[in-house]
This record gives structure tokens, C-alpha cells and sequence, in this order.
């Protein structure tokens, strides 16, 4: 993994014997030694968990006018919030499809902090790059932040004991201090669960990890990777870019036309993804929860109970909180929430039902 980009936590990482592995070009931990993905996911549910996701992407867009541009660009309408508040938001081509999605927060008119997926960052900087207008800059800052999720019921007390604000509405964020040193507090999270993104100087990152872990012993806290990160997500029905949502999965067909601001006069993709609202996509995005013991995994193809084609699972995983099989999948119009389908599962065709999510009931707010 020689040419796998690091975290400012890599070496915390390897000190906790995580297992590590490539994604979206970084060398990120999984899981940690002598804990694993269900330990993990349970410490978010019922106490706190720690992710370091330091590879997230980050651009500075800067200049007179810089929130306009972006708004011009990308889907949500940053019109709808204020200054001090993030905003989730897609980057779509001319086709509707996404180019990737993202939480943009909003500083002033004059200022924007992107935060894109790690394998994306460079794309999304590129975009944007090329579409400024003069006194706009777009600059990559993928390495001036790292990025701390704390999660879990007992967030609120971990960030208390560190000094750090607790309060906020959900997807509101404060330039804080944590020591001397400046950290962006956002009320935000990946997991369902009530958290908060700390996002300090890539060089404070380490400091910042350790003081939580010093103050978070009593509360239950525990260091989480990707794994469980992939688990509370799937459970709560958020989508993976690459996965759930792609260049050739619309915002549309992923039930992700909330993040659309529909009535702007301009964003990429915005006559494209009119049209397909306006007809009715030919595929949308449902829950698959497993009447057996099966586990639906990406690419499994779906069938009606008499065997014919109906779409795909793009997303699948294993429970731990339901203790069974959970996925979400693409499939025809025809199909409908109560539905009994088939998932191809190593050859054996394996009974499950189409359901609405979240699987989990759960709220960040």
C-alpha cells in the first residue's frame, strides 16, 4: 500500500493494531484489534464512537461572489440556510448523474468549505476550478484539515469534558478553540446518531484524537473504523457515493431530490434531472431486509419471485442491530414497498422484502 496516501492518525492507528486498507486512495483502518465492526457499531449506538476520516476532501472556495458560484453549481440551494450552517449537496454532470456529494458549509458570501469524498476531491477541485468566475478561487485543502467524527448518545458529554460546544441545531457548525487551536464544530454526523465533525489543523489532529480518547474513557469510547461506519450508514439508508449514488445513478432515481434545489434558475445537470423528474425515473432506490439468514452484497441481482429481472443491490451488509441481512438496491418502477423479491446470493436465489428506510429508527437531530 506503498502509494496509499496517510491520515495525521496513521501511526494512532497502526498503535491500536487496525487493520488497514486502501479507500479512495488512502490507507484507512477497518477495524481495530481486539474490538471488530459489531463492538464497534454497538459503541456508537449505545455509548460514543470516534472515526478518524481525515481522507474526506476539502476545498476553499474564496472571492466576491464565491457562494453564489457555488450555488450555481451544485444542486441544494445554499439560499435555504446561513451563514454558520453546512448544507449537504450533490455535483452533478450535464447527464443528472453525480459526480460525487458533499457537505458544503457556508461561512459568508465570500467564503465556502467543501467537503467532498476522499476519491473525489480532485474532480470536484477541477469542476469548479474551470467554471470560476475572475475574483473566485477554488483551492484544494485536502490536507489542511483532518476530520473527527464523534457519535453516539455520550457525544455530547465527550465534547463537554474537552471544552468543546455542544450545543446548535443539527448541520449548524462554530470556528471553536481547543487549546489554542482552532477547530471547526459542526453538528453533524454519518451515522444516525447525534455527533459532531470536528475538523482541526491536519498537525492538531493528533492531540485532538488523544484528548478525546483521555476524556472518553469513562463514557464508553471507542475508536471505530470503516467497517462499522459502513454498517450505521447502511442501516440508517444513506447512500455511498460509487455505490448508491454514481454518474449513472441520478439524484432522482437515488431519492435524493431533497438535496435538490429545484427552483434555482442554475446547477449542473438541472435540465436533465427536470426531465427525469418530470417523466418518472425507470428505477429507484428501496430497502432490502432478508427474511432468512442471506446477506445481500453490491451487485447481487434482484428477481421477482417467478425469476425476472427487476434491478440490482447496491449496498449490503450484515445488521447488528436488526441481526440480519440489510441492503439497498436500485429496482424497476413497477416494484413497491411490501414486495417479496429474490436475491441472487452465490447462485441460490434468497426471499427478501422491499421496505422503505431507515432499517434502524434513529435520529442525528
Amino acid at each position: 500500500m506503498a502509494d496509499l496516501r496517510r491520515s495525521p492518525l496513521y501511526g494512532r492507528h497502526v498503535d491500536l493494531g487496525a487493520k488497514l486498507a486502501g479507500f479512495g486512495g488512502w490507507e484507512m483502518p477497518i477495524e481495530y484489534a481486539g474490538r471488530g465492526v459489531l463492538a464497534e457499531h454497538q459503541a456508537v449506538r449505545g455509548a460514543v464512537g470516534i472515526f478518524d476520516v481525515s481522507h474526506l476532501g476539502k476545498a476553499e472556495v474564496a472571492g466576491a461572489g464565491a457562494a453564489d458560484f457555488v450555488n450555481a453549481c451544485l444542486s441544494n440551494d445554499l439560499g435555504r440556510i446561513s451563514p454558520g450552517q453546512a448544507q449537504y449537496t450533490l455535483c452533478c454532470d450535464e447527464a443528472g448523474g453525480v459526480v460525487d456529494d458533499l457537505i458544503a458549509y457556508l461561512f459568508s458570501a465570500e467564503r465556502v468549505l467543501l467537503v467532498p469524498n476522499a476519491a473525489n476531491n480532485a474532480e470536484v477541485v477541477a469542476r469548479l476550478a474551470a467554471a470560476a468566475p475572475a475574483g473566485v478561487s477554488v483551492t484544494d485543502r485536502h490536507t489542511g484539515f483532518g476530520v473527527l467524527a464523534v457519535q453516539g448518545p455520550a457525544a455530547p458529554a465527550l465534547m463537554a469534558a474537552l471544552g468543546l460546544p455542544t450545543d446548535g441545531a443539527y448541520m449548524s457548525f462554530v470556528e471553536a478553540e481547543w487549546k489554542g487551536h482552532p477547530v471547526i464544530v459542526c453538528r453533524s454526523g454519518y451515522t444516525g446518531e447525534r455527533g459532531y465533525e470536528l475538523l482541526p489543523r491536519w498537525d492538531d489532529t493528533p492531540a485532538l484524537w488523544d484528548a478525546l480518547f483521555a476524556a472518553g474513557e469513562a463514557l464508553g469510547a471507542s475508536p471505530v473504523g470503516l467497517g462499522a461506519r459502513d454498517t450505521l450508514r447502511t442501516e440508517m439508508g444513506y447512500p455511498l457515493h460509487g455505490q448508491d449514488l454514481s454518474l449513472q445513478i441520478t439524484p432522482v432515481q437515488a431519492r435524493s431530490g431533497w438535496a435538490v434545489g429545484w427552483g434555482k434558475e442554475r446547477f449542473w445537470g438541472r435540465e436533465a434531472l427536470l426531465a427525469e423528474r418530470a417523466a418518472g425515473p425507470a428505477r429507484l432506490l428501496w430497502g432490502l431486509t432478508s427474511t432468512g439468514r442471506a446477506i445481500p452484497r453490491p451487485h447481487m441481482a434482484v428477481t421477482t419471485a417467478s425469476g425476472e429481472p427487476v434491478g440490482e443491490v447496491t449496498s449490503g451488509t450484515f445488521s447488528p442491530t436488526l441481526r440480519q441481512g440489510i441492503g439497498l438496491a436500485l429496482l424497476d418502477r413497477g416494484v413497491a414497498a411490501g414486495d417479496t423479491v429474490n436475491v441472487d446470493v452465490r447462485g441460490r436465489p434468497s426471499p427478501m422484502t422491499v421496505v422503505r428506510p431507515p432499517f434502524v429508527q434513529s435520529s442525528p437531530k
